[in-house]
């Protein structure tokens, strides 16, 4: 697929077409749901669906592809919720996907015992729909109740549904989302954070919500009052909630443009709103983990009489920070040859896993606050590989304060003559 959109963009102005609008011949694409829009995509994949498939090598690759891909032997990615492992599996079989789990103690083994939750396939035929899977958010600390996003084809667009792990089965009379572009999570087991189509208004130019609501169960959807208001102009805005126990907080991230956003912290979502603009370069992403904030700023950052350059991470507590505290402590600089990865920062619960590339080759450094001060560890793995890591943290695990997993962290590596492995 990614071969025939590429093609479709070589042949975009070598077709004929309709009439033009204005100075851009064009312009009437932008209406992409358009019918007409999309009765001259459908044409322009089929011609070049039709030149890939001539290409003498493509019946061979396709299939050697999709060999791969239905290989038995990829690593099956986890998510963890409590004491289970969950993923989602696609294969020959299984053409949609399972959404399953297991424990870790099977998951090590070399071939898992998995419960299925929910069999995309079977849906899809029972209720004649072309579901495409899009994710799950669970309800801690149980994790019994989630919200899943379904598409139909795989569209952006995703319908919401409230499903109980329990039961195998949605919920009735459940949380429910039109298809939408849509952001949600959780307050308490009766109260989201919706943004989603409400109509006239609701998005944003770029097609996204721009307004946040509290919806309480039983209620209608329109009657979910605001809470927070973002501009027409906007990207988007989005709402996280953060229920770890003693460190609970929503963030409301406010994108301004691609580049930019406003980082909000939101307090009396109940009772009077009152949405805290915290003064962060705009351009910085904002991690909070327990009681600490970290800013990976993209832009030199001057604050009081120190500067910062350019690919710095920063700390410093959120209490003191929301106290007009500017004291970051420096956990990383960026040089010629070292920066921090895409996706370079994860954690466990006391510490932070950065992913560094030197050189061009990962390197993977643990950082934790002992006795008021950060030391970093360097990680003892080979050296021209490239990495991911994803902590096993989960704050609502039963016995968390004595959790032998709360420390742990999935490290996959690969290199020139190493396949993709996990350890």
């Amino acid at each position: 697929m990614t071969f025939v959109s590429a093609l479709v963009v070589t042949s975009l102005f070598a077709a004929d077409t309709p009439p033009t609008t204005g100075d851009d011949p064009y312009l009437w694409l932008e209406e992409v749901q358009g019918e007409e829009s999309l009765a001259w995509a459908r044409e322009r994949n089929s011609v070049s669906q039709t030149q890939l498939e001539s290409v003498p090598v493509f019946a061979d690759t396709k299939a050697r592809m999709l060999a791969a891909f239905n290989s038995k032997d990829q690593i099956p990615a986890i998510t963890r919720r409590g004491n289970y492992f969950y993923n989602f599996w696609r294969d020959a079989t299984n053409p949609r996907g399972l959404w399953r789990r297991t424990t870790l103690t099977e998951y090590r083994k070399a071939e898992p015992q998995w419960e299925t939750i929910l069999d995309l396939d079977a849906l899809a035929k029972t209720e004649n729909e072309n579901w495409v899977w899009g994710g799950a958010n669970c309800l801690e600390p149980e994790h019994q109740r989630c919200l899943l996003w379904l598409s139909r084809g795989g569209a952006d667009a995703t319908v919401v549904r409230e499903f109980d792990v329990i039961a195998r089965a949605f919920v009735k009379d459940g949380f429910v989302l039109a298809e939408a572009k849509s952001g949600f999570d959780w307050v308490d087991a009766n109260t989201l954070l919706v943004g989603t189509d409400m109509g006239a208004g609701s998005m944003t130019k770029s097609g996204y919500p721009r307004t946040i609501r509290r919806w309480h169960r039983g209620t209608p959807l329109t009657d979910a009052p605001i809470i927070f208001e973002g501009s027409e102009s906007d990207v988007s805005v989005q709402a996280d909630v953060d229920r770890t126990p003693g460190f609970e907080r929503i963030v409301i991230n406010r994108g301004t443009d691609f580049f930019n956003s406003e980082h909000y912290l939101l307090r009396g979502i109940f009772e009077k709103v009152e949405a805290i603009k915290l003064d962060v370069p705009s351009d910085a992403t904002v991690y909070f983990h327990r009681e600490w904030m970290f800013l990976a700023i993209k832009s030199d950052y001057k604050v009081g009489e120190r500067k910062y350059a350019s690919g710095a991470l920063l700390a410093m507590r959120v209490d003191a920070f929301l106290k007009g505290e500017r004291s970051f402590d420096l956990l990383f600089e960026q040089s010629a040859t070292r920066s921090l990865a895409r996706a370079g920062v994860s954690f466990t619960r006391d510490h932070l896993l950065l992913n560094v590339l030197d050189k061009v080759t990962g390197r993977l450094l643990e950082v934790s606050y002992v006795n008021g001060k950060w030391r970093a560890r360097a990680a003892s793995i080979p050296p021209l590989g490239k990495l991911s890591v994803s902590g096993l943290y989960d704050a609502f695990a039963p016995d968390a304060q004595s959790d032998v997993n709360a420390n742990s962290y999935l490290l996959n590596y690969e290199d020139f003559v190493t396949p993709s492995s996990l350890y």
